[in-house]
């Protein structure tokens, strides 16, 4: 019979709570049909509803090692799962925007509390067969952008009943919280406080460095200018004749399949051009934004958001991996939550800070706000060759003092 771990059922519940990391924003092709539905609210606003998740996200990481100390991994990730299928649900059957708004923050809250855990929880089960844990990190990594696509697909169909039937697509928690509950067993809390005390005597100090600090800044950044492709591309669709919100949701969920086999060829990529990477990766992103600027016509916009997602799934795996060789081994957990918050921190004020810009310069339009996020990509990028330039000088002054 086979061990626990080695069963499709149990390696599905465990790996299907990382469906909902990535899923939150997807309603955005939602929002145009929402800009008249609240009076008296400006876009930026209605846009805050796609991205405050992501503020919700980072109080969920804060208060998850607390709730996983006086309880357990299980029930922390179950309670995360309720919050986020009562508080995805509600804007179904209500219509004010308040509390429309605290309810998409407790989502991200909701999936705040299981968001590292989802990670986590792996090693526990794997660490003993290198190469099926290396397998499971894999398909974890992809599950994120598989809810995406799924949601994107489904949400490209509910937006032709209504907009509150876009939020339909949180009653795919119920699924997932049955699995993982029957299927998924964890210890109890005795044993997770005791497991807790041994890893921080183990680990003693914490502390990070400075490429730490440097990758968290440009995680904030990347996520800043990238988040309107999210909440402007919609609006960009719709009025300029491109599509409805149904196209809107299509394209979303197309680019975000193109990514899954992109960030799972990672590897491949990085073999062969190392860190010249970086710099091509935001290269592509800023390409890609200012394609869609230019799009007349629907084809078009999918090669651009092509482009854009293919740049997008080389530049942001490299920052990970940077952060996994230069984050101190006994800080690598702290230094991936302060990269976790400053992302999420960063789509949270992207549609207030895109806005202030665009108001600067007098661009406020779906296009002009693409231009401002290409022109942004292409100052990352700048400072990728920088960085490339750097790595190559070192190396070869090691490679020739080896040589002496």
């Amino acid at each position: 019979m086979k061990a626990k771990q080695d069963r499709f059922i149990f390696k599905a519940s465990l790996l299907s709570i990382s469906l909902f990391l990535m899923m939150a924003p997807q309603i955005a092709s939602a929002l145009p049909l929402m800009y008249h539905a609240f009076k008296g609210v400006q876009a930026a606003g209605v846009q805050t509803l796609s991205t405050i998740p992501n503020f919700g996200i980072v109080a969920g990481l804060l208060i998850s090692p607390f709730m996983v100390r006086w309880f357990h991994e299980k029930a922390t990730i179950i309670i995360g799962l309720l919050v986020t299928l009562i508080a995805g649900t509600f804007p179904m059957y209500a219509s004010a925007y308040v509390p429309i708004l605290i309810s998409r923050f407790l989502i991200g809250l909701g999936i705040g509390l299981f968001n590292s855990l989802a990670v986590s929880l792996i090693p526990q089960f794997y660490k003993r067969d290198e190469d099926e844990l290396a397998r499971m990190i894999g398909y974890q990594n992809v599950m994120g952008s598989v809810g995406a696509a799924i949601a994107s697909f489904l949400v490209s169909y509910l937006v032709t009943i209504s907009w509150h039937a876009a939020f339909a697509i949180y009653l795919l928690v119920i699924p997932v919280l049955i699995l993982f509950a029957l299927f998924v067993p964890l210890p109890h809390a005795a044993a997770a406080r005791q497991t807790n005390q041994t890893e921080t005597k183990a680990t003693g100090s914490h502390q990070i460095n400075r490429p730490v600090v440097v990758i968290s800044i440009l995680m904030f950044l990347v996520f800043t200018f990238y988040m309107p492709f999210s909440y402007e591309l919609p609006s960009l669709i719709v009025n300029e004749g491109l599509g409805n919100a149904s196209t809107a949701a299509l394209i979303a969920g197309l680019s975000t399949l193109v990514s899954i086999p992109i960030g799972a060829s990672f590897g491949f990529f990085f073999k062969r051009l190392h860190d010249r990477i970086f710099p091509l990766g935001f290269v592509l992103v800023a390409v890609g934004f200012l394609l869609i600027a230019m799009a007349t016509n629907i084809i078009f916009l999918f090669i651009a958001v092509i482009i854009l997602g293919f740049g997008f799934g080389l530049g942001v795996p490299y920052l990970y991996n940077w952060l996994d060789w230069a984050a101190p081994e006994q800080s690598l957990n702290l230094a991936t939550t302060i990269v976790l918050v400053l992302v999420n921190i960063g789509c949270f004020v992207s549609p207030t800070i895109m806005d202030a810009l665009a108001g600067a310069v007098g661009h406020g339009t779906p296009r002009g706000m693409m231009v401002l996020s290409g022109a942004a990509f292409i100052c990352i990028a700048i400072y990728a060759v920088g960085h490339y330039l750097h790595v190559h000088r070192t190396q070869a002054n090691v490679a020739g003092d080896s040589r002496d």
